[in-house]
């Protein structure tokens, strides 16, 4: 899995024989930081879009493929051994309303690179029904974190905070909400010369701006009914340069982004999945201290905790989806919720490229 926070990629080796599915190896590799910024200007019209787009789908899938192999190798695996690889791919366009979306992957030549069976183009299955293609991970929430007892709510805090709505009978509703890593990563890289708040320790020592608050939560996306989905096309350092940040004490600034995810994750709860008891994070805003303070100061009475508690670290539930993902499509199941997606039904997603 490579997110929308454009960091790197995380791999996870997944046994689904035993009950629960068993973790047996993970591993993370970082973009180099050309083929970081290379993927960014891809999220933007710029020359000759289509080849440099083909050069870094095949780039990427060079460094999927070096991640997969020194995992495999780190943990005594033989490739052979692994049934398939699933690869969501970097998005760098999600237009579901023109009837498309684009993460660039070349499963060709992942396929051949790692001599494993890949599958791929999740998403263009469900977007050709109808729906949004995203998110795709509430199926795999709910196989995997259910509960017949609780109602529970697993929040993905990546680039863009979605959640999924667990109860122990009824729909599975899922939904993106809004940003969260993706703003303040941006801000931060502006300020601090880093990559990320590391704990959420800069965003700690601002404080929220009320009235920029107030301007960013009256985005008409927050209030719009699900199912919906959004990405870098809305949220992006153009969208917060409207609301003129530089008037403001940069930490301040930072402070309220924290806020802003706080309270649309909270609103959002409150306002779909009300019942729900057990709050279950993950991505890594998750390991985000001060990120998590503020959700917990909007969601008092509800247990706040990770999908830790529950044998997957938070960093690797959506690497764990998409081989889930691949698994079912292997296994000619339907992979998307139309409750979620908005799509006509249910549908087997991915492409396959064999080993």
């Amino acid at each position: 899995m490579s997110g929308t926070s454009l960091d790197g990629v995380d791999v996870v080796l997944v046994d689904f024989a035993p009950s629960p599915w068993r973790l047996v190896a993970a591993h993370s590799l970082a973009y180099p930081a050309e083929l970081q910024a290379e993927a960014l200007a891809l999220n933007e019209r710029g020359e000759d879009e289509l080849g440099r787009a083909a050069q870094v789908g095949g780039a990427l899938s060079r460094h999927y493929a070096q991640a997969t192999l020194e995992m495999l190798a780190s943990a005594g695996v033989d490739a052979d051994a692994v049934n398939a690889i699933g690869c969501h791919g970097q998005t760098v366009r999600h237009r579901p309303d023109r009837g498309y979306t684009t993460q660039l992957v070349n499963g060709a030549l992942l396929a051949e690179r790692t001599g494993i069976c890949t599958v791929c183009d999740f998403r263009s299955r469900d977007i050709a029904a109808g729906g949004q293609g995203a998110p795709l991970v509430p199926a795999f929430h709910a196989a995997r974190f259910r509960s017949r007892d609780v109602h529970r709510v697993i929040v993905n805090l990546g680039g863009i905070a979605n959640l999924t709505d667990l109860p122990p009978d009824g729909s599975i509703v899922g939904f993106d909400i809004g940003p969260a890593n993706i703003l303040l990563d941006s801000w931060t890289q502006t300020h601090q010369r880093a990559a990320f708040d590391r704990d959420g320790a800069w965003a700690a020592s601002g404080a929220v701006i009320e009235p920029l608050l107030a301007a960013f939560r009256d985005e008409p996306y927050f209030a719009a009914p699900p199912p919906k989905s959004t990405g870098r096309e809305e949220f992006n350092r153009a969208w917060l340069e409207r609301f003129a940040p530089d008037r403001h004490r940069p930490a301040d600034v930072q402070a309220t982004l924290a806020e802003l995810t706080a309270a649309t994750v909270a609103d959002a709860i409150e306002r779909h999945c009300a019942a729900a008891s057990e709050i279950l994070l993950c991505g890594g805003g998750a390991a985000n201290r001060d990120l998590v303070k503020r959700l917990a100061a909007r969601l008092p009475g509800r247990t706040l905790t990770d999908t830790g508690v529950l044998g997957v670290p938070p960093k690797l539930v959506e690497a764990f989806a998409f081989a889930w993902l691949a698994r079912e499509a292997l296994a000619g199941r339907p992979g998307n919720v139309p409750e979620a997606t908005g799509a006509a039904g249910p549908r087997v997603l991915g492409a396959i490229y064999p080993r």
